[in-house]
């Protein structure tokens, strides 16, 4: 009784120490409160964030009072004297840190989309702080526990899905791990996100010098004058007036290759691509990398797992690398073949155009472009009249969402935005109620990450009485002044893509925001947004959006029958592209030994080779000193998952195929059992209600085109 006695009183000793210096950081908050919307609750729509009122300053006194607060709650939590709850435990850890996670969310969001050298420092400040706040919840011996100490079976439903969720997130951080360990896993970590922000700020400096400057229009030729007009801006902008800038984007092939008909011009452009993060300069990212792959093994070998995959893949639904591997081996091999049936066709083509030169990487996207045309009589200058940006927003992602789900959108012009080009809409549902804000930022900047996104900046919860506020960013070219904004299919199907990943969002109904939306194993995310692809090329949505910007002429059949018909073309070389680098990604976090690990380049090159996809032709579609996914965008060990969704994606879409289409009933049953219901229950067993069997590879190989129908 006496040990008893003593525990009891130190920790109400504790408790009320607790309480005073959470009173002493309200007081200090109530003080802030006036002058940082960072720590309070926005009173605009859902929580929307203020970007008229937040600025750079008021970053880091969010970080430091939300970080020594939620220390607080989860030392109330980990020392709470009462017997373990799910209440006073699980769902006490679930609702702390609003303050820190609203920081930290808009922040993150603000770095991504619209950084600056300021807001950069913080980020490299700060990563290791933020790793370091982490471990200290994950590997929180008491609080893990508290959570042990939960009969499941006790529990349903979300409370009983969270649990679970939060028990495997701390063994997978090393809850069990001893205090020596600990130790080493905390230094790891806070190295690793150390070194994952120096690498997205040294891959923004590699993008920005590898922009590629000419000296004269004629260097130029076969792009649009638009094109010509915003490069020769470009340029100005940058010093160099009376010259032409063409940046980068993130992948290895560049949107402009297709048109450009200079070979020295397209060489130049796709070697500056390939070689922009191993110039030896400040956006030299090699010795980053691979310090990060040993780290990640370390880690992995502190864990008991032989390599970062085999750790990283025990909560996906892969659950082991060779699941993963496999998938990807079994697609590779078509995939090569019809790439080396796609080459010829391209070099029979320079031959028969006495080119003299063999095909290298830089000439098959402009060759492929006049094979297709040949092949098809497509060409991308006829089709891209027909997308123009917001046309292709609002009569065709936007109404193929009311087509399939009922929801519709209107602007608002009130709500404030962190940069000019942003615009946003309110969301209704089918009855006409609000659910959600949703902003969209369109254009390419120098301060801007590369590729595309959807993100939130709330997150759906009944718990929590939120809705969500949800954000896609893009990169596309912005045109010059006064000069209609006109995409290519591809890009328009990226459109689709991401405005699924944004359905995934919206259509969130779950209690708890660990729990809700998109919030879901790496290799099952991206599933819904590969399914609203196919909605591009639906053909009454296709012939609501896709109208001649100048002549408001809707697309003519003839004219979607041959992008139909082409749908499958240059099959081989992007999936291809697509293994090659999630074979990169496994091979990087496969390795299971120090010494197995090389310089950079060697290391890609022998892995490539391994596994037959080293095709000189058909370049990864990320080189790995470039490789954002993988080395600071949490798809470590994870890019395999594109192909993993697109197999369930061609399953799924077989199954709509079948039952009648992209109707309004099958976008209802497909909201029912995925897009609804976040990572509250089973996804396998999801799935599997909702095409009736377990996920199969041949869908994938027939959709790609890469067997026989």
């Amino acid at each position: 009784m006496e040990i008893s006695k003593k525990i009891i009183v130190a920790s109400a000793l504790f408790l009320f120490a607790a309480a005073s210096q959470s009173q002493s950081l309200n007081a200090k908050k109530s003080n802030s409160m006036m002058t940082n919307p960072l720590l309070q609750r926005s009173a605009l729509q859902y929580q929307a964030p203020p970007f008229n009122l937040i600025k750079e300053e008021h970053f880091k006194p969010a970080f430091e009072y939300g970080l020594k607060f939620h220390d607080i709650e989860i030392e109330k939590i980990a020392n709470n004297t009462a017997k373990p709850t799910f209440e006073n435990t699980v769902l006490a850890l679930e609702i702390s840190g609003v303050d820190l996670n609203r920081a930290a969310g808009i922040f993150s969001n603000l770095t991504g989309s619209n950084t600056n050298p300021t807001l950069q420092a913080i980020d490299e400040e700060y990563s290791p702080i933020f790793s370091a706040h982490n471990d200290k919840i994950y590997l929180n011996s008491k609080l893990y526990q508290r959570i042990k100490a939960l009969d499941l079976n006790a529990l349903k439903g979300e409370d009983k899905k969270l649990t679970e969720y939060y028990l495997q997130q701390f063994e997978l951080a090393g809850a069990n791990l001893s205090d020596s360990d600990k130790e080493k896993m905390k230094k790891i970590n806070g190295e690793l996100a150390s070194l994952g922000t120096s690498f997205g700020n040294k891959l923004l400096a590699a993008r920005k010098n590898g922009a590629v400057l000419f000296d004269s229009a004629t260097d130029l030729e076969g792009l649009s004058s638009d094109e010509i007009a915003s490069a020769k801006d470009k340029a100005k902008e940058a010093g160099h007036e009376g010259k032409y800038l063409i940046g980068l984007l993130n992948t290895t092939q560049q949107p402009l290759l297709p048109s450009l008909k200079n070979r020295a011009t397209r060489e130049k452009i796709f070697k500056s691509s390939w070689t922009r993060a191993e110039k030896n300069d400040d956006g030299d990212t090699r010795e980053i990398v691979e310090k990060m792959a040993k780290l990640r093994l370390q880690k992995a070998n502190l864990m008991g797992k032989k390599s970062f995959a085999e750790w990283r893949l025990q909560d996906q639904m892969a659950k082991l690398p060779a699941n993963a591997m496999d998938l990807l081996a079994k697609i590779a091999k078509p995939a090569v073949e019809k790439a080396k049936v796609e080459a010829k066709e391209i070099q029979d083509l320079i031959d028969s155009q006495n080119g003299g030169f063999k095909l290298e990487p830089w000439d098959w996207n402009f060759y492929s472009e006049q094979v297709r045309k040949a092949k098809y009589d497509l060409d991308e200058s006829q089709i891209k009249p027909y997308f123009e940006i917001t046309t292709v927003l609002e009569k065709g992602v936007f109404f193929a969402a009311k087509q399939m789900y009922g929801i519709t959108f209107k602007e608002r012009k009130d709500l404030p935005v962190y940069n000019p080009d942003v615009v946003a809409y309110e969301v209704f549902d089918n009855d006409g109620k609000s659910i959600a804000i949703y902003y969209l930022d369109f254009y390419t900047r120098d301060n801007k990450s590369g590729g595309a996104w959807m993100s939130n900046f709330v997150n759906q919860s009944h718990y929590l009485k939120q809705k969500p506020v949800i954000v896609n960013v893009y990169n596309f070219a912005k045109p010059a002044n006064g000069k209609p904004s006109l995409i290519s299919f591809d890009d328009v199907t990226t459109m689709f893509h991401e405005f699924g990943h944004t359905l995934h969002g919206l259509f969130a109904n779950q209690q708890y925001v660990t729990l809700s939306g998109t919030a879901v194993p790496r290799d099952y995310v991206e599933f819904p947004s590969q399914i609203n692809e196919h909605a591009a090329l639906d053909p009454t949505i296709l012939k609501n959006y896709a109208i001649h910007y100048q002549t408001k002429e809707v697309i003519p059949q003839a004219l979607i029958d041959k992008i139909k018909k082409a749908e499958t073309f240059n099959k081989g070389y992007d999936v291809t592209e697509l293994l090659a680098a999630s074979t990169l990604d496994m091979a990087w976090h496969s390795v299971e030994k120090e010494s197995d690990l090389k310089p950079t380049l060697v290391f890609e090159n022998e892995a490539l080779q391994k596994y037959g996809l080293l095709v000189n032709e058909v370049p990864s579609r990320y080189h790995s000193p470039y490789f954002a996914h993988i080395w600071s965008g949490g798809y470590s060990a994870g890019y395999y998952a594109y192909t993993w969704s697109k197999t369930l994606d061609y399953n799924a879409f077989d199954w709509m195929q079948t039952n009648g289409g992209m109707t309004r009933a099958n976008g209802e049953r497909f909201r029912k059992y995925i897009l609804s219901v976040g990572n509250s229950v089973d996804l396998n067993k999801a799935f599997k209600d909702f095409v009736g069997h377990e996920m199969q590879i041949e869908p994938y190989l027939k959709n790609a085109g890469l067997i026989g129908n």
